[in-house]
């Protein structure tokens, strides 16, 4: 005789089969400068979760930023993919991407108001646990949560991927809470040895819960694997870094978050 199927199971085949990753665009301001963030989320999850704010290389908020927003998703994260540079404002062009790059680091609380512009778009969503939120960024997103914490923002830990590396200000001693995790690639000539050392340095000197993972032989975007597509020689797709960080952001929120619901 043929096996009955449980009506149970056949409505928990039903609800896996049509849970997905959801997006919605988020049009939000800076001070005229209008700028268009996306949120993604799994809907097969039920209640509050812990958020996590993505912030982009130098090059806009591409596809590549969006992917690892879908990603944190798929762990069971609210993610938020923030816009530090205008709506559309995308390149591949180095020279391009380094000129927006500069109009917001050029001023430190430019840069910090931006990206925490980012932050609370994130943090009201009614999906989010407001007491649990950390940030990843790469390349220029990476230095930017850098200064976001440095400025006293409210996160329970930040992760840097081949990010820039500001170091902490006098300003700032005492008062780094969120902790941090730099993932850095000992090969990056886009950052000399000594500008490591005076990150580290300053960095002790603040008294922040830090921690600096550094990778032989990768260079500067070894998490992209299109970063051998722009015509720079440090920049250079590494598949054993990119999975081994990956890994270590996870155990990272682990730590901070417990582990996430995944489905």
């Amino acid at each position: 005789m043929p096996r009955l199927i449980s009506p149970l199971v056949l409505l928990l085949a039903a609800t896996v089969a049509q849970a997905e990753i959801q997006t919605k665009v988020v049009n939000y301001d800076d001070e005229g400068t209008a700028l268009q963030g996306v949120l993604y989320w799994d809907d097969a999850l039920q209640g509050q979760r812990p958020g996590i704010l993505v912030v982009h290389e130098w090059w806009g908020l591409n596809d590549y930023a969006k992917r690892r927003a879908r990603m944190l998703a798929e762990l069971g994260y609210v993610a938020f993919a923030a816009d530090m540079y205008g709506a559309d404002r995308v390149t591949d062009d180095p020279e391009q991407a380094s000129e927006w790059m500069q109009e917001i680091t050029a001023d430190v609380d430019l840069w910090r108001q931006r990206a925490g512009l980012g932050l609370e778009q994130l943090r009201k969503n009614a999906l989010v646990t407001t007491s649990e939120i950390a940030a990843i960024g790469y390349c220029f997103g990476g230095g930017t949560l850098l200064q976001l914490v440095y400025g006293g923002a409210e996160l329970e830990g930040i992760v840097s991927f081949h990010g820039s590396l500001p170091a902490a200000p006098e300003e700032a001693k005492g008062r780094i809470d969120p902790e941090i995790l730099v993932l850095h690639g000992q090969a990056d000539t886009f950052i000399a040895p000594e500008v490591v050392t005076n990150f580290q340095n300053k960095l002790e000197e603040a008294g922040a819960n830090w921690e600096m993972d550094i990778y032989g032989g990768a260079r500067h975007g070894f998490t992209n694997p299109d970063a051998g597509d722009y015509g720079i020689e440090n920049l250079e797709y590494d598949p054993q870094t990119d999975s081994r960080s990956w890994q270590r952001m996870q155990s990272f929120f682990d730590e901070l978050f417990g582990p996430p619901g995944r489905g």
